[in-house]
């Protein structure tokens, strides 16, 4: 057993931060001493080590008390999903890190975009825009009040859109079977998001195909090709219409 200064000086925490989980019942300690001091045991540091590892992924001390105490949790599944977690954090991190130092060495005021056509030099102004909320679809988003739960389950469900257009991808654009599955996309996008009028649509479908980020999140789920595929869609709906 180990005391709460002991805990503290092993793992970093300060004593009024166990303190407060302790409050909030998120790391009860295992025993308490005749004089009333905090004593935790290895499951209490297992459990800790658990909470330092959600917080590090960015998780609330209220999600990662519900979490840990859920009867479904397990924590060698939660290890290695948190490992997923951290390498994509890592890679995150690493290409911020490539980001800076290729700001430090051009300047941040020589960006050459010489290598981008002015549809892609739009994307880059279209993100600006919603960053700071200066669209009316923005704030029509953030109207809705997402939770981070729900967040996550229409992002799923984004993603099997694009993963059922991934299998379409040696159909013709024009088909009916693809347009009917790119207005399923734009309905999809209009209900749980904002209203995803064609012009949106077409922005959307330039930024799918624009690299980066998008590109490739919607090539792993659908297979190599597909946001360009899906961009072809969306520029025949709107020219079609």
């Amino acid at each position: 057993m180990k005391t709460v200064n002991e805990v503290s000086k092993l793992t970093g925490v300060s004593v009024r931060t166990l303190h407060h989980y302790d409050k909030i019942g998120l790391l009860k300690p295992t025993a308490l001493t005749d004089a009333g001091y905090r004593l935790y045991d290895e499951s209490a540091l297992e459990r800790l080590q658990q909470i330092l590892l959600f917080k590090e992924l960015e998780f609330s001390l209220n999600d990662i008390r519900d979490i840990l105490d859920s009867p479904d949790f397990n924590a060698n599944t939660a290890l290695e999903q948190q490992i997923d977690m951290l390498m994509l954090k890592k890679e995150r991190l690493e290409k911020l890190i490539e980001f800076a130092r290729w700001i430090k060495l051009k300047g941040v005021f020589e960006m050459d975009f010489s290598a981008f056509d002015t549809s892609k030099i739009d994307v880059y102004s279209a993100k600006a825009k919603e960053y700071y909320g200066n669209t009316k679809e923005y704030k029509e988003f953030k109207a809705k009040g997402l939770s981070d739960e729900q967040g996550r389950v229409y992002g799923a469900e984004l993603m099997s859109i694009f993963a059922k257009l991934g299998k379409m991808i040696e159909q013709d654009p024009v088909s009916d079977i693809v347009q009917e599955k790119v207005k399923e996309l734009q309905d999809f996008i209009s209900e749980h998001f904002y209203t995803c009028s064609d012009e949106m649509l077409l922005n959307l479908g330039t930024m799918y195909a624009a690299g980066g980020e998008f590109t490739e999140n919607i090539d792993r789920a659908g297979g190599k090709g597909t946001a360009e595929f899906v961009y072809k869609a969306i520029k025949e709906k709107v020219r079609i219409k």
